[in-house]
């Protein structure tokens, strides 16, 4: 089959730990067709969704190594109609690109693309949690979004002595800072630097309840159709709270408590109802901090951690995906052609 990756830049990847890198890797292996492009890409003629793409060289032998794959991969350049594809995946970092999915809905029918785009036009921003019933904050914490810095404040004021704050467009842990009220005389200020533009428009902020235990770091899950592939905790750095790898944080071995297995099971029928088939949530004390679906990481360090080959069970189900798609067209062709000829 034919694989199209849209993506950041091949030359920005880091070639030892991209989990993106790593399941281009896996299809290559087994012998499909792979192509990349970035947003920026994309484009129509004559009415039909194009892409100026960066095709793969197919080679006799592949190496075993991640990091002299991406340096000895050799690409040469086509414009290409995405419907030709059989699977386009999404591995762009947010911020989401609206203009992306209005291309990419011309062809969402023809395509098996992951995630689904109306999945993802839902579950972008960490708003999405708010879909996950949790009246009594058992698996979400008590979170509020808002541009309003009067009802900030009454909040920080009225909350717990310890609270988190971010921008609600932030990825990779940008912008996550903890909170105190012994520090409220700081609070105007950093609310101002938050929510304020210098062209006059605001940002919307995330606050939400410290919760106890995060200071020792957080769970990474990885989810595929709705099931937990891989775990790993995330452990902050000596001079950083936060536990993200990029902002040096380590990882360590994780196995799922009863907790966060309750977690997955609770959310994961509706991750797959609105098509969100690779996921990564993040969980502190089993409680779902945040959801990735444009870009979830990790697998290259749950392999290292682990021994294993997460990506592989990725690539598994795309090439189910795309023979149950193949499967029902033939069969629809097969009796339509009964039909035409009875």
């Amino acid at each position: 089959m034919n694989v199209c990756f849209i993506m950041y830049p091949w030359d920005q990847m880091d070639a030892e730990n991209d989990s993106t890198l790593a399941m281009i890797h896996e299809f290559t292996k087994r012998g499909h067709g792979m192509a990349i492009t970035t947003p920026a890409n994309l484009t129509i003629r004559d009415s039909v969704a194009f892409a100026f793409c960066s095709c793969l060289k197919r080679k006799e032998k592949i190496s075993s190594s991640l990091k002299s794959f991406h340096k000895h991969a050799e690409f040469y350049d086509e414009m290409l109609p995405l419907a030709g594809f059989d699977v386009i995946i999404l591995r762009s970092n947010p911020p989401l690109d609206m203009i992306m999915l209005n291309f990419l809905d011309s062809v969402k029918d023809d395509v098996f693309i992951m995630n689904d785009l109306d999945g993802i036009r839902r579950a972008n921003n960490k708003l999405y949690t708010a879909v996950f019933e949790d009246e009594h904050n058992e698996i979400i914490p008590r979170t509020h979004v808002t541009k309003n810095k009067k009802y900030l404040r009454k909040i920080i004021k009225e909350g717990p002595d310890r609270m988190i704050l971010k921008p609600l467009n932030g990825f990779g842990g940008s912008g996550v800072i903890l909170i105190e009220k012994t520090a409220m005389k700081s609070i105007n200020s950093l609310l101002d630097f938050y929510i304020d533009n210098k062209d006059g428009t605001t940002n919307y902020v995330i606050l939400q309840d410290y919760i106890e235990g995060a200071d020792q770091g957080d769970v990474r899950i990885l989810l595929l159709n709705g099931q937990p592939i891989g775990a790993m905790r995330r452990v902050p750095g000596e001079e950083d709270h936060r536990s993200n790898v990029t902002a040096g944080g380590r990882v360590t071995k994780h196995s799922l408590t009863k907790q966060e297995k309750e977690l997955c099971r609770k959310i994961g029928p509706k991750l797959v109802k609105d098509g969100l088939y690779f996921v990564g949530i993040d969980v502190i004390n089993g409680q779902l901090v945040e959801v990735n679906v444009m870009s979830p990481g990790g697998i290259t360090y749950m392999n290292k951690v682990y021994k294993t080959r997460v990506q592989e069970k990725v690539v598994d189900f795309v090439e189910d995906k795309v023979l149950e798609r193949v499967t029902a067209f033939e069969r629809r062709q097969k009796l339509r052609k009964h039909v035409n000829e009875a």
